[in-house]
């Protein structure tokens, strides 16, 4: 499980969380919608003195750097709010089914000679190694990945600037239209994008994208060598009670009749303060909160507001 932001009774609540999360989808549709119809020019023609638009020129807003990172911001702040709605859940999901754990407990029976099996510890997996990164690292991976994912879609071929790059060369410098038979009268047309332009916005656009896109590589590196190293430790963990083990089992069938009645007052121990501990880890649970990271407030801050109108 990756690291997550709750904290006990201060904080964003789940409810407002949700809505904070809506908003930040609704409005980073709205962005989007900018650029549905953006296009490179405008045709119109002239009748007896008089302009008629043919077609509406819409070119890309002038803030579209603007737009873009600030879509990523919400994208980035919604992801943040998700993923710690959904870390509450399976907090109290784990805590609601877990039941006391009695494993280390051995029944007394005659005894068999351990296996190397017990008190080995499986190799750890991806997750183990995001929950070994700090809430600031988690939190800057989400930011990262969200500006990285989202530039990247603008710029990339077959996005709306390749294909505004691509067609703009062959935009015709004049056309004719028939508004008279035998009679064409010249459409004026009006390009509002030149290839300067865009590519400055290209590339200024490609350097952010370069620059998140390795911070999100950075992270992933770091997860697989945490993983790597802690595999290598519990290999070395496992050699050492493999010869413990050997040890061992020459001490089982003494200690045979005093574990019996011990192991049964044991569980039920166990069992009555595993019950009791549950419950307390509910209620903590449930009274916990999200705490905003500093990089998000400005986003949350913003929304709380238009919620308290």
């Amino acid at each position: 499980m990756k690291k997550h932001s709750l904290v006990p009774n201060k904080g964003l609540s789940l409810s407002q969380a949700q809505s904070i999360s809506n908003l930040c989808n609704q409005r980073a549709n709205e962005i989007s919608k900018k650029f549905n119809s953006v296009n490179n020019f405008s045709k119109s023609v002239e009748i007896k003195g008089k302009s008629h638009q043919i077609q509406k020129g819409v070119p890309l807003p002038i803030n579209t750097v603007e737009l873009l990172t600030e879509k990523a911001r919400l994208y980035a702040c919604q992801a943040f709010l998700m993923e710690n709605i959904k870390a509450k859940d399976m907090l109290m999901n784990v805590v609601k089914s877990a039941m006391a754990d009695i494993s280390h407990l051995i029944a007394p029976e005659r005894p068999d000679f351990l296996s190397t099996a017990n008190g080995t510890l499986a190799n750890v997996d991806e997750a183990w190694g995001w929950s070994q990164l700090t809430e600031k690292e988690i939190n800057e991976y989400y930011e990262a990945e969200a500006y990285a994912a989202h530039i990247g879609q603008f710029i990339h071929e077959g996005s709306l600037l390749d294909d505004l790059r691509k067609s703009l060369p062959f935009v015709p410098a004049i056309e004719w239209i028939n508004i008279k038979d035998n009679e064409k009268t010249p459409v004026d047309i009006h390009i509002h994008h030149n290839a300067d332009d865009l590519m400055k916005l290209h590339e200024e656009l490609a350097a952010l994208h370069r620059k998140y896109e390795q911070r999100v590589n950075y992270f992933k590196a770091k997860v697989k060598n945490l993983v790597t190293a802690e595999n290598a430790r519990i290999a070395a963990h496992n050699h050492e009670i493999a010869n413990e083990v050997t040890k061992q089992n020459a001490l089982l069938q003494a200690e045979f009749d005093k574990k019996f009645v011990a192991y049964q007052d044991e569980v039920r121990k166990i069992r009555s303060e595993f019950e009791i501990e549950r419950q307390k880890r509910i209620s903590e649970i449930a009274a916990m909160r999200i705490q905003v990271d500093p990089r998000f407030q400005d986003v949350i801050d913003m929304f709380l507001n238009q919620l308290e109108e």
